[in-house]
């Protein structure tokens, strides 16, 4: 046995990063992409208001080119927003009225979540986007189509400065949210222990999520609220899916 066959006789399986993407969606149905702060977020919100979120890698001038080219909004970065732009703020897309101002599509660069939900969906892998709002909501929609067929989870996580994975406990937690959702046995033991922490987390997920190191800077930046509206358990119904290279709600 090979490590890329570890979690192959289990039914739900979960893994860190792009290179546990690929491990754990060998023949699965579904694979749920987790990144709390903020991808998974921010799609969801998004979703939420009506948009069509097409993820993209890079944080880049190519990101503008794509976006004019579909007609969509391109999201920047927190810190560059300017006069009519849209920015990765989960919180501010979701006070904003955005269908009202024109606009119904939205190119989402992210380097982790993204990047990731892309990577699946090049090797035809069905993705979800899973955040603390829509745990329950996605791990129901994909009870009602999974059957006995594998199920992936990924928890993104984050980059430290050298470009290695930083294993970000807020994705292990959403990931265990939506793996609480699933009903039947054959969890690996990596996917009871995401679904553990989560469990043991959730009475007090509030005030973690602010403590974590993610939540915490971004509470240095002055956004706070983007972790308010990330730690809202099973605020939102909607379920993006990625289709034809953009994320759309699965449930509409």
């Amino acid at each position: 046995m090979t490590l890329a066959d570890g979690q192959g006789g289990y039914r739900v399986r979960f893994d860190w990063g792009p290179v546990g993407a690929d491990v754990v969606a060998s023949g699965a149905a579904f694979v749920a992409v987790v990144d709390v702060l903020s991808f998974t977020t921010t799609l969801t919100v998004a979703v939420e208001q009506g948009l069509s979120v097409l993820p993209y890698r890079w944080r880049d001038d190519s990101a503008v080119d794509v976006a004019r080219r579909h007609g969509a909004m391109l999201a920047v970065l927190r810190n560059q927003t300017g006069p009519g732009q849209i920015t990765l703020s989960p919180e501010s897309i979701l006070h904003a009225d955005l269908r009202a101002e024109g606009i119904d599509r939205l190119v989402l660069p992210s380097p982790n979540g993204s990047a990731i939900s892309v990577r699946l969906a090049d090797a035809g892998v069905t993705v979800i986007g899973v955040s603390l709002r829509n745990a329950a909501a996605a791990a129901a929609w994909v009870r009602e189509r999974a059957g006995d067929r594998p199920i992936g989870v990924v928890a993104s996580g984050e980059r430290w400065p050298d470009g290695s994975l930083r294993p970000a406990v807020e994705d292990l937690w959403g990931a265990g949210a939506f793996i609480d959702g699933l009903t039947g046995d054959g969890f690996s033991p990596e996917a009871e222990a995401a679904l553990w922490a989560y469990r043991g987390i959730s009475a007090g997920l509030s005030d973690a999520l602010r403590e974590s190191v993610s939540g915490r800077e971004l509470r240095a930046f002055g956004f706070s609220g983007d972790v308010a509206v990330a730690a809202a358990v099973g605020a939102s119904q909607v379920v993006p899916v990625l289709t034809d290279g953009w994320f759309v709600d699965g449930g509409s």
